[in-house]
């Protein structure tokens, strides 16, 4: 069995979620033996596809003629499109029809979580729908003391300084306005960002929220993984405050480096990250109570029970799901093929 992992606009959207996700694709195929190919000029035996533009509908079409079968990976729905972008709101019903068109190409559509499968089943899109996480690399995230230290000193954060990070680009939905304003309840803590987008993609206040001068707020743009994960060891606190996520990686890259971790509590994370898991806060004042509390030490670490739960998502039991699933399909499709006899 050979693959090909069609990714369009790779070179843009490498950066992104969607951008580690298919590097993660990469790994655990790597781990379950699968072969792939991202030449769609090379022979293979099925399609995985990971966006939707326009290139790759065109050539989700063009295989689909050709008898090829397709696994459609749904990476977004309507609901994590909204309050990212301009105008992303009013484009948001629009989207939503084109990406319920793209995954209705697929023979089968992956999508991270339960959750996920749910929206896009609401939505309208009627092939068969597996949750299978991105999964997570629990050998190159493992903390050690050298990181922290590392960390520190790149940023002149001192020993004593108590660090909340967040990752992801400079959006609405990802929780950003409200991370500002934690930084000016809190001026005893010291707050940075990891994340870039370009100011002419984003709205006005979140412009305005990004240019905040406090001098313990960070904005540290967009770094290699290597010098993240350093970030994970040196901070605190990893808060999540997004308002929507399919899955959310950097959730997983905190747990995997037991990181103390404070999202919102949003549907999505009831599926499975429970409160045993991680510390979770409605609004700004819930989030402003409970780092205080944390940092007080009123509060206890959940790293361990986070890190059991991640477990459950390492890299190399997602290499097996995603081959198991690609063989079930071959064979499916086979066998539609056959039994048709227009073939």
């Amino acid at each position: 069995m050979k693959v090909l992992l069609y990714s369009e606009g790779l070179r843009f959207i490498e950066q992104s979620g969607l951008g580690k996700a298919i590097e993660h694709q990469k790994t655990a195929l790597k781990s379950a033996d699968v072969t792939y190919t991202t030449d769609i000029n090379d022979t293979y035996d099925l399609v995985h596809i990971n966006t939707y533009f326009p290139k790759s509908v065109y050539y989700a079409k063009k295989l689909k003629n050709k008898g090829i079968p397709i696994v459609y990976h749904a990476h977004s729905t309507k609901q994590d499109f909204r309050n990212s972008f301009r105008f992303s709101n009013v484009l948001a019903p629009y989207f939503e029809k084109w990406i319920v068109k793209s995954y209705n190409l697929g023979d089968v559509v992956v999508t991270p979580t339960h959750y996920s499968k749910d929206l896009l089943e609401e939505s309208g899109v009627t092939a068969p729908i597996y949750p299978i996480s991105n999964g997570i690399d629990l050998q190159y995230y493992e903390s050690t003391p050298d990181m922290r230290e590392s960390f520190r000193e790149t940023y002149g954060f001192n020993k004593g300084d108590k660090v909340v990070m967040a990752v992801g680009h400079y959006i609405k939905r990802k929780g950003i306005l409200e991370f500002v304003e934690l930084a000016k309840r809190l001026p005893n803590y010291q707050f940075i960002w990891f994340g870039y987008t370009s100011m002419i993609e984003i709205p006005s206040e979140i412009q305005e929220a990004v240019k905040t001068e406090l001098p313990n707020l960070h904005f540290a743009g967009y770094i290699p993984a290597e010098e993240l994960r350093n970030a994970y060891a040196g901070a605190d606190l990893f808060l999540f405050p997004t308002h929507e996520e399919t899955e959310g990686i950097v959730l997983l890259e905190a747990m995997a480096m037991r990181q103390n971790i404070l999202l919102r509590d949003i549907p999505i994370y009831s599926e499975y990250v429970a409160n045993k898991h991680v510390y979770k806060a409605h609004d700004v004042d819930t989030f402003a109570r409970t780092i205080t509390k944390l940092f007080k030490g009123e509060l206890p670490s959940l790293v361990d029970e986070a890190y059991e739960e991640v477990k459950k998502r390492d890299i190399k039991q997602i290499g097996r799901q995603l081959r198991s699933l690609y063989t079930q399909t071959i064979a499916r499709h086979q066998s539609v093929m056959g039994d048709d006899p227009t073939c």
